[in-house]
Formats: C-alpha cells, structure tokens, sequence
C-alpha cells in the first residue's frame, strides 16, 4: 500500500514528548533501512514519529535515523520539525527555555550520516524526485551543509513564539555528542570553548539526513538542564524527562498555530540543496 503525497509536514519528537494528536492515521511503513523508530502518526496532512519510540525503548546512539527520514520523505513529507532536549551550555540558557537551533557540531561516534554511499547505495524504487534518482544512480554526493535551516520555517516559528510569550532564542549551536552517557565536564569544556550553546545526542545525523533529501528543517531545541559542570551538580534523565513533560502543552500550541502557516509555497533554496551535488 502506497502512502505518497499523504503528509507535508513531519514532525520527529525527541524525550518526553511523545502522541501530538487524537484520532490519528497509524501507518507502518518499511524502507531500504529497515523500520522507523515508531509508527508513523498521520493526521491532515501531518505525519508524526517519535524519535525513541513511544515506550521510549531506543537509545540516541541506536535510532534508525536514516528509516526515519526515508519513512517520513516517503509518505511526502517536505518539511520537517525535529525537537529535541538539550543540556544548556551557554549561561544565558535556563531550563525550560526554547531555542532555535542555527547550526550543529557532531560529535557522534558510530552512526552513519548519509543516505548517498554511491555503489554501496541500497536499492529504491522510486525515482520521481532529485533525491531518489541519485540514490537510485548511486551516484556518490556531497551535500551542501552550510546553511541546513531553512528561513522561510524559521521565521514562521520566531513568530509564533513570540505570540505565545515564550522565552525563546533565535540563534543557537548545537552539539551533538555520542551518548547514550551523558558528557563529563572537560568535554562540556571544550564544547564551549568551540562555540557551542548546547548539548544534545539525537541531532546527527537526524539533520544531515533530511538535509540530503531536500527538506526544509527547523530545529527546535528544549533545554532540559545544564550541561555538565555548568553549575555542578549531578544529571539526571529523570530532570530531562520532567522538563519536556512540562514544555509538552506549550509545544503542542506552537504546533498548532506553525501547521497552517507551513501550507504556503516556500520561496527558499532548501529544495535545491542537491543540484551540483553528485560527483
């Protein structure tokens, strides 16, 4: 049974936050990279998959990135929002506090952050998009990384936010660490001294590999806590957990009010991310 075309908008949650909507489609979907995380949770025209999975059972180093991506990009989505929990690194950050990622670190060890492995590419069928006809040439490609947010999402949500009084920042880097442990103080340290603003474990290669399809991505992060050693005490899941439960209505809100201003034509570049690309 095919799925193209059903969703627009997909939205990836990360700890905590889990079922956006009621009454919602549930598609189980297969791809060249196994299974998605979760079910995918469909409802006009929105398609939602929890990161971890909806008992929470895998690991920010063990996720199918690359299943979730293809799985969403399948069913039709163009736009993605992922959210994720972040521990704050620059000071001015306070728990609770949302921020718009503009630009990632990865730091990750073992995951493999790319679609495109030229003759070592999986087999897909499709081929009605730049994005499948490379994967099915197995063309090997290089994609422009430079500027993986897209604007046109970004102001809609810098928008929104203020509507809904939040305290919220529009810039931030975010550093993407292995996991699943959480950093020891030396490498938060260093992460600061590098320019970071946050620490998270689920952005790499979530990120790169929407990037690589073509999709217009916004990023939320939700700071959950300090990083290590940023005021010394001891961290928890359990305070991350919390945090995102808390932030889960306020979330939902700004959902509701980005779905409908998302529907119109985007006038940026993202969609032509792949031109030039291949080798």
């Amino acid at each position: 049974m095919h799925h193209e075309d059903k969703a627009f908008l997909g939205i990836i949650g990360g700890s905590g936050l889990y079922k956006i909507f009621e009454d919602v489609e549930e598609l189980d979907i297969d791809t060249p990279f196994g299974k998605p995380s979760s079910k995918i949770f469909l409802k006009s025209g929105v398609a939602f998959l929890s990161r971890h999975g909806i008992d929470h059972s895998t690991p920010p180093h063990l996720v199918n990135y690359r299943a979730n991506v293809y799985a969403l990009y399948k069913i039709g989505v163009r736009k993605l929002i992922s959210i994720g929990a972040t521990g704050g690194i620059n000071t001015l950050f306070k728990s609770g506090d949302i921020v718009i990622t503009s630009d990632v670190l990865d730091f990750t060890k073992s995951r493999i952050s790319t679609f495109f492995e030229g003759a070592f590419s999986k087999d897909v069928e499709e081929e009605d998009t730049p994005f499948y006809r490379l994967l099915r040439a197995k063309k090997v490609v290089h994609t422009d990384m430079s500027n993986i947010f897209c604007e046109e999402m970004i102001a809609i949500a810098s928008d929104i936010l203020k509507e809904l009084n939040v305290n919220f920042y529009l810039k931030g880097v975010y550093a993407c660490t292995e996991g699943p442990r959480f950093e020891t103080k030396k490498e938060i340290e260093f992460l600061r001294h590098i320019g970071a603003d946050m620490v998270g474990m689920t952005a790499c290669p979530e990120l790169f590999l929407a990037r690589e399809t073509g999709m217009h991505i916004l990023h939320i992060s939700v700071i959950t806590n300090p990083a290590a050693g940023i005021e010394g005490h001891k961290l928890t899941s359990k305070e991350v957990i919390e945090m995102m439960k808390q932030k889960d209505e306020e979330i939902k809100k700004f959902l509701t009010l980005f779905i409908p201003k998302a529907q119109k034509q985007f006038v940026c570049s993202c969609e032509s991310v792949l031109e030039g690309a291949d080798v």
